[in-house]
């Protein structure tokens, strides 16, 4: 049986580290990866003081906005014994049952701050006290909607994202995939498709923003139209790995997705 993405190339902007698994599950489907990470993530370093404000077990609850949110934490913090302990996805989630923990609350049809939020558990949270850990800038969603609904937060940025540098022959390898006419890029977040941007204006590769973009949720949806994305968008309903291949499978099948010749 012919692999459902067969003779597809993708190219995936995750930062390096995060993308093993899917890169696998993209060769699993017959689909030919393309590497070009446009985000590096750069740990912050807390002092002393930081350490103890952002103690995990002076909480109720602690919400992991992502899997660098894990490592940073686990690198710099004490791990949480009495709190519990939230993930705003799937992927997060695995990432802390890795590390032996239980995770009490995740969101199951969508991996962001809005599935999140709608779990009866965040519901009656007046008078909690709840410690986010994420990078550097990006939504705000979780801290002012817990905030809005009575609950005390305390926001702990452990890593930033800054633009990557790309590997000799990155771009040139992008090129080509963007010219074969059986490309796709996968992008996870706004940061990452801004990242992409950035990295490679429409100067440099003008067939860029008229490739098929697989993207996660509306809301990065209305994102790249509004940067001027041209090509055909293939939304998933979150970013989780699996989440993403099985969109980019049903969209093959439904003739949204370039065949090979």
């Amino acid at each position: 049986m012919t692999p459902p993405l067969a003779g597809l190339t993708v190219v995936v902007t995750r930062p390096e580290r995060q993308a093993a698994r899917f890169v696998q599950l993209l060769k699993e489907a017959g689909a030919v990866p393309v590497s070009c990470p446009t985000l590096a993530i750069d740990p912050i370093i807390l002092d002393a003081a930081s350490r103890i404000r952002l103690a995990p077990d002076d909480y109720d609850w602690v919400i992991y906005t992502s899997t660098n949110a894990v490592e940073q934490a686990f690198a710099q913090l004490p791990r949480p014994r009495k709190a519990r302990i939230a993930a705003v996805g799937r992927a997060t989630a695995r990432a802390l049952r890795d590390e032996g923990l239980d995770v009490h609350a995740t969101p199951e049809q969508v991996s962001n701050s809005e599935g999140l939020l709608a779990l009866p558990e965040f519901a009656g949270i007046r008078g909690r006290r709840v410690l986010i850990l994420k990078g550097v800038g990006g939504r705000d969603t979780l801290r002012e909607t817990l905030s809005r609904r009575g609950a005390e937060v305390t926001v702990g940025e452990l890593y930033a994202r800054t633009v990557a540098v790309p590997a000799p022959g990155t771009l040139e390898e992008l090129r080509r995939a963007c010219t074969t006419g059986v490309a796709v890029v996968a992008v996870t977040s706004v940061d990452v498709l801004d990242a992409l941007l950035e990295l490679v204006p429409e100067t440099r590769l003008a067939s860029l923003r008229d490739t098929p973009l697989l993207l996660p949720g509306e809301r990065v949806a209305a994102a790249a139209r509004d940067r001027g994305w041209r090509g055909p968008l293939v939304v998933a309903p979150g970013a989780e790995d699996a989440t993403m291949i099985d969109a980019l499978v049903r969209a093959r099948a439904a003739g949204g997705i370039p065949l090979p010749a």
